[in-house]
């Protein structure tokens, strides 16, 4: 075959740079939209805050309103700081053999930095290893022992566990260490005789027990001890009958039993841990003016740019030696364009929301209607895919409390009288009925499938199960009590 031309028209869907830049920004959340913005405030000198030293100040567009195309509200970033340290100090040496590898923390505080900021150091906090190190420090002990004590420290989970067995951690040690089995047993015991109680456990069981060890001797607290030690499955089943047999305590004497181990701590380290704080910045903010629901946006959470006047006159006085700063300043107008309109299409979402869902300002969960991604977006015609993106990781402040936009959409199920409710509505009513049950004879998945019902939604024996599990609520055999 020979080589030829020819001629062909197609058509094709392309996404312009700043197509492709809108929406990604609508699809982040608050705090992803401001690390993006400082990641491009660094590599673009064009765009500023208007909060940037020289120039002058543009003031903060109402709510609702549309600012200047070239700004957009500034943020209000959320500080916080969750920091964890965790330390140990060495042994000395002992029969020739360093101790200090063996019983040594994962880190240790340092003790030259007095420049150091007050409140980081109160908000780090005392990790478990720190405080039971603090005790062992005190205690009387040989070097030797204290660092076999430190080992199995080590060797603690975050609830304070000790999961590996003493000959899994024999194994670990040097052979020169000359440690039998039998020493780490009594380290072990030394380990379980700290404060909290319960540390160094090698089941619930035996956290419970050491716990109820070190409590004040009671009348009571010799059943606790065999319920703990010998029927704790029992109890966690709520197999009352059969724990009165097999132990011959009567009804009050099980009741102040389960009373008393309920109130100790199965996870007794878990308390020295540090959480990681996650921050949730509302978008927009819900409030009742006038008898109407209204929504605005959340002025703190509005990144405030602008074009960087010098700049900008340098470029347009020497427009043909402008080079690279060309194309920045179209990229940072993109920028401030793609922002404002990110954020007036969530208002615009979040307002038609609220119009949907007026009944659940009113009157809570169970008022909530059956809505869909759809809905919202055939009203204010917009695709369903940017309705989706609006509603994902964006949130909303309201007298109820603060909620993710996806949070007001659901499935729905049928009524009697031909309607819909929605999931949220029915969760709800699981949750009312459930708080209001007998604990001695609490429903089951059935019957309150049939007391939904009887009010005209019809729901399933399984969908109740499902909506209770998601709902965290146990089934029926572990909500009764005696």
């Amino acid at each position: 075959m020979k080589p030829s031309l020819q001629l062909k028209l197609s058509q094709h869907l392309t996404l312009t740079p700043q197509l492709q830049q809108s929406i990604k920004l609508l699809q982040l959340s608050t705090i992803e939209l401001n690390q993006e913005i400082e990641r491009v405030l660094l590599e673009n000198p064009m765009l500023e805050r208007e909060d940037g030293d020289g120039g002058e100040y543009a003031p903060a567009a109402p709510p609702g309103s549309a600012p200047d195309r070239e700004t957009a509200p500034e943020p209000a970033e959320p500080t916080g700081e969750s920091t964890a340290h965790e330390g140990g100090e060495g042994s000395s040496e002992d029969d020739g053999i360093d101790w200090s590898n063996v019983g040594q923390g994962a880190s240790s505080r340092s003790e030259d930095d007095e420049d150091g900021d007050y409140q980081d150091i109160q908000a780090a906090g005392v990790s478990l290893r720190e405080h039971l190190d603090q005790q062992i420090a005190l205690s009387p002990l040989s070097d030797r022992d204290r660092a076999l004590v430190r080992f199995l420290i080590e060797a603690l989970d975050d609830d304070g566990y000790l999961h590996q067995p003493l000959e899994e951690l024999l194994e670990l040690l040097p052979q020169d260490a000359e440690v039998e089995l039998d020493d780490l047993a009594i380290a072990l015991r030394h380990v379980q005789s700290l404060e909290p109680a319960g540390i160094g456990a090698r089941s619930p069981q035996e956290c419970l027990a050491l716990q109820l060890l070190a409590l004040p001797e009671s009348a009571i607290r010799p059943l606790a001890l065999e319920i703990v030690t010998s029927h704790l499955e029992l109890l966690a089943e709520r197999n009352f009958a059969r724990i009165r047999k097999l132990t011959g305590c009567d009804d009050e004497g099980l009741r102040e039993a389960q009373a008393l181990i309920c109130s100790l701590d199965p996870h007794p380290g878990s308390r020295y841990s540090t959480a990681e704080t996650r921050y949730v910045l509302p978008d927009v903010i819900v409030r009742k003016l006038r008898g109407h629901w209204s929504v605005s946006l959340n002025q703190e959470a509005m990144p405030r740019l602008r074009i960087n006047r010098l700049y900008a006159s340098l470029l347009q006085q020497n427009r043909a030696q402008g080079g690279g700063l060309g194309g920045q300043l179209q990229e940072a107008r993109w920028l401030i364009k793609n922002v404002q309109q990110r954020f007036d299409t969530i208002l615009r979402v979040s307002q038609a929301i609220v119009d949907q869902q007026r009944q659940f300002f009113d009157h809570g969960d169970v008022a909530m209607r059956p809505l869909t991604l759809r809905e919202i977006a055939d009203q204010l015609e917009l695709h369903e895919s940017t309705v989706s993106r609006v509603t994902t990781q964006k949130y909303m402040a309201t007298p109820r409390g603060v909620f993710e936009l996806k949070y007001f959409f659901g499935s729905h199920v049928a009524t009697d009288t031909g309607g819909a409710a929605s999931s949220t509505a029915i969760r709800a009513l699981i949750r009312q009925l459930v708080d209001a049950e007998d604990s001695k004879k609490p429903l089951s998945d059935a019957r309150i499938a049939e007391i939904l019902g009887e009010q005209g939604i019809v729901v399933a024996r399984r969908t109740i199960a499902k909506y209770r599990e998601s709902l965290n609520i146990p089934p029926v055999s572990l909500r009764k009590s005696l």
